[in-house]
């Protein structure tokens, strides 16, 4: 049945502002750039709940231009910046591998700059990008983990039906020090590969969501000294708003329910994930 007026309006309400967390944690992953509201807003409602640092991603060249800026005006909120999985094949078919080279230049400028604290989000993903794709979206990964170490920042990856082959990558290429899997969907099994080679795992709203049992077994076996918790606003959604409007303000909802996972007392989950994002962004 089609959704009635009422319904769709209802959809485009921002939930609630959740209780406030005791102890402050970041949002490691989020898009300022596409959340419909200022900057100043948006770090105001997170910061009334305990939200207290956002890690903006610029995920194609002009966007991570806008990342380092707003990262450069604001104390709250650092960069990362790189060229999206599906970006990089969109430049090469466009532009040819000239214009993919250029563009992966003008990251390499950006990441150097103070205020950029980690490159990506870069990886793979065979869910938007076909088999036409792969091979520029694998030229655009190896040179962003190459540039994570040529600068010492940290590595952040979109990961999206690609586990097997990112993680050969990451072996082939050497991962830099600090690695950290955005929106983290692999299963137990990865999750012990991740653990052992010290990889950091970012979980998102997803975790909460009734059909994501799988992810929440996987997150009941990852080291709470490995994990991260990020809204990827404007999208995933924490239940129960899911279908709305997402925002770092709504962290505490997932890092509450990846408590419970964990069987851990909020406030020590809490003191996990802020100490491992002052270990990967500093």
């Amino acid at each position: 049945m089609p959704k009635s007026a009422k319904a769709k309006a209802q959809e485009q309400v921002p939930p609630p502002l959740p209780e406030p967390l005791t102890v402050p944690v970041a949002d490691a992953h989020t898009h300022l750039d596409m959340q419909g509201t200022t900057v100043d807003e948006a770090l105001a409602k997170a910061t009334a709940v305990g939200v207290t640092r956002i890690v903006q991603i610029g995920c194609d060249v002009e966007r991570a231009h806008w990342a380092a800026k707003v990262a450069a005006d604001h104390d709250a909120i650092v960069a990362a910046v790189a060229l999206h999985p599906n970006e990089a094949p969109r430049i090469e078919e466009a532009q040819g591998p000239g214009g993919l080279d250029a563009a992966l230049r003008e990251i390499a400028d950006l990441g150097a700059l103070p205020q950029v604290v980690a490159i990506g989000e870069t990886g793979l993903d065979r869910y938007r990008t076909g088999p036409e794709g792969v091979a520029a979206q694998q030229r655009s990964f190896r040179r962003h983990i190459a540039l994570a170490k040529e600068l010492d920042k940290a590595l952040v990856i979109h990961d999206r039906d690609a586990h097997d082959d990112v993680l050969r990558i990451l072996r082939e290429e050497g991962a830099p020090r600090r690695t950290v899997f955005h929106c983290y969907s692999g299963d137990v099994a990865m999750t012990e590969v991740c653990a052992a080679e010290g990889y950091f795992m970012s979980f998102a709203g997803n975790v909460t969501f009734a059909s994501a049992q799988p992810l929440r077994d996987a997150l009941a076996a990852a080291p709470p000294e490995l994990l991260l918790v990020e809204t990827d606003a404007p999208f995933m959604t924490p239940a129960p708003f899911r279908g709305r409007p997402n925002a770092p303000y709504l962290i505490p909802v997932t890092l509450r329910a990846m408590a419970e996972v964990k069987g851990l007392a909020e406030d020590e989950l809490a003191r996990h994930v802020a100490t491992n994002a002052e270990r990967v962004f500093g």
